[in-house]
């Protein structure tokens, strides 16, 4: 931390009868309440956020809650007491998963400058050296975790801290002495293959074979280099199942870790992306052969989701394989809790956020089973289409056309890219409004010279429609509304009597006519149904029956409205 003096601090309750829990403590106030509310949303009933200030004169904390969020607490219990103590009582419990994502937490900002990650920390005996040496950064990072664990048990905080200072000085002493005496793995004097199957059998294996690799690391500049690094280990991997398979636990730890962190992930795709961009990056990460499989059949998916260059590229590979299980699966989780979550993807573009979604509901609907399941996947896009269907998205959806066509069609095209039956229901009333508006109807009628292509525009919006899964009653409604638009609009300019008393050839007013009456230009209702009679009427005239003859795709056209009964009259 830089200074030390103010953190904030993210506490939450995963189930009603769970205890507040410390899950981060950072320095940058937005992102502790950001954080919150994506533990909210990830499934927590309760979340708080404190501020903590330090007092330089006691060397304590002062804390003023900030924020507070879902379920009160559950009322205590007046079964046994359970025995307290801290969750990690030997220095091997600081080398679990849960032990790690707690020290990434607490030290984000000091392992942040250190360029370091927790493995690194926990493997690398120079690096532990620097965090004892530091002084108030480790101090800090147990008076968070120590507070609340001394709520938690019912027990005195100074006493949590004597436990916890305890088993950090012994397991910085045990990595320091095992770092001088040789115990780790050292792939300057003997090669990753070659100590990973001489460490097999060793009950500190993974301990030591990651103290090589945190050593192979530490002098690498940036997060990208240490992907690159950890990247050339898994080439140089044994080929024996057994010692290859625990080659890769050990490296799928610090990439891991990597991946998880913001600064990581920025270096590895590219900090200028949008959150759009990342997602697009994160999914080509995990389900390369499938997008590329879809942009052969969709050239759009490519234009969404660019392919991945250097590093990402080189990653992207060996995801496909067996391995980075755990890394593929983190991902996929993070994916699916950013297209939850209401954060625009695209927020300058909503046509390109349209076709971004469509493209990674594609991509991971292809590729469920690696990542996530089909039901994480289908939730997610139905959390996010609620978004999309929302009056903030689709004002701003409106607000870039520039007419009431244009307006209609991008409504048609949102509506076409939702899922689920409230949104789609929703997407039906945004339709109905935007083509029962005044506006719509003014831009139809307009200008009877241009009558024509105006039935034909409400022709074409009928089709649009058809096309798209919405209720069947608003569809309908739908559809009458623009029927009766063109029958207005036909009477405005007389289109059927113009053609009737047109100095076209025969066939070439029964031509416009049937495809009229078709839906093909003018919108199935009264307007349709006008130019049907005009068709059949015209059809009986003994000069156009020779010529008929000669044009069979206006004949095969005609059959089927002489064989239809007549409606009644509008």
């Amino acid at each position: 931390m830089s200074d030390g003096q103010i953190h904030f601090e993210v506490f939450a309750r995963r189930n009603q009868n769970a205890s507040l829990v410390l899950e981060m403590a950072t320095e940058d106030r937005a992102r502790a309440m950001a954080y919150a509310e994506e533990l909210l949303e990830g499934g927590s009933v309760a979340v708080r956020v404190s501020k903590e200030v330090l007092d330089p004169d006691s060397g304590e904390y002062s804390s003023v809650t900030i924020l507070a969020k879902g379920m009160a607490a559950p009322k205590k219990s007046k079964g046994p007491i359970e025995e307290v103590g801290p969750p990690c009582v030997t220095p091997q419990d600081l080398y679990s998963v849960h032990a790690r994502s707690r020290i990434v937490r607490l030290l984000e900002g000091w392992l942040g400058r250190q360029k370091a990650t927790p493995f690194e920390l926990l493997h690398r005996p120079d690096l532990a050296e620097k965090l004892e040496a530091s002084g108030t950064d480790l101090q800090h990072a147990v008076q968070k975790i120590a507070i609340p664990e001394a709520q938690d048990k019912g027990i005195s905080v100074h006493e949590v801290i004597r436990t916890f200072n305890g088993l950090i000085e012994r397991a910085i002493a045990r990595l320091i002495a095992d770092g001088r005496s040789g115990k780790l793995a050292n792939f300057k004097t003997e090669p990753f293959a070659v100590a990973c199957a001489r460490l097999l059998e060793d009950p500190e294996a993974h301990y030591k074979l990651g103290g090589g690799v945190a050593a192979y690391l530490a002098d690498a500049k940036t997060w990208r280099d240490k992907i690159d690094r950890l990247l050339d280990l898994a080439d140089a991997a044994p080929a024996d199942p057994r010692p290859r398979a625990m080659a890769f636990e050990v490296i799928e730890q610090p990439m891991g870790e990597i991946l998880g962190s913001r600064q990581g992930m920025a270096e590895l795709l590219g900090a200028d992306l949008d959150l759009g961009g990342s997602l697009a990056a994160l999914t080509r990460l995990t389900a390369g052969p499938v997008v590329d499989a879809i942009a052969t059949v969709d050239p759009a998916i490519s234009t969404a989701m660019p392919p991945l260059e250097g590093a990402a590229k080189r990653l992207s590979r060996w995801m496909e394989g067996a391995y980075f299980q755990g890394v593929r699966m983190a991902i996929g989780k993070r994916v699916i809790s950013e297209i939850r979550s209401a954060r625009r993807l695209r927020p300058t573009d909503t046509n390109a956020e349209i076709d971004l979604l469509r493209a990674l509901a594609m991509a991971l609907t292809a590729s469920q089973g690696k990542m996530l399941s089909g039901d994480d996947i289908r939730d997610a896009f139905i959390q996010r289409s609620s978004m999309l269907i929302g009056a903030e998205f689709v004002t701003a959806v409106v607000t870039e056309t520039k007419t009431a066509e244009d307006e209609t069609r991008a409504l048609i095209r949102l509506a076409e890219n939702v899922t689920g039956a409230a949104n789609k229901n929703q997407a039906a009333q945004w339709l109905v409004g935007a083509i029962t508006a005044l506006r719509f109807e003014r831009e139809m009628r307009g200008s009877r010279d241009q009558a024509l292509a105006k039935l034909q525009v409400m022709a074409e919006l009928q089709k649009s429609i058809a096309r798209v899964d919405l209720p069947e009653s608003e569809k309908t409604m739908i559809n009458r509304r623009l029927g009766d638009l063109g029958a207005l609009v036909e009477a405005d300019a007389q289109v059927t009597a113009s053609l009737m008393r047109s100095t076209l050839p025969p066939v070439q007013r029964l031509n416009l006519l049937v495809r009229m009456a078709t839906g093909e230009t003018a919108p199935i209702g009264p307007a349709a149904q006008r130019a049907r009679d005009a068709c059949l009427k015209l059809s009986k005239l003994p000069e156009i029956r020779a010529d008929l003859a000669k044009s069979p795709e206006i004949l095969a056209k005609l059959k089927p409205l002489m064989a239809a009964p007549a409606a009644p009259a509008a």
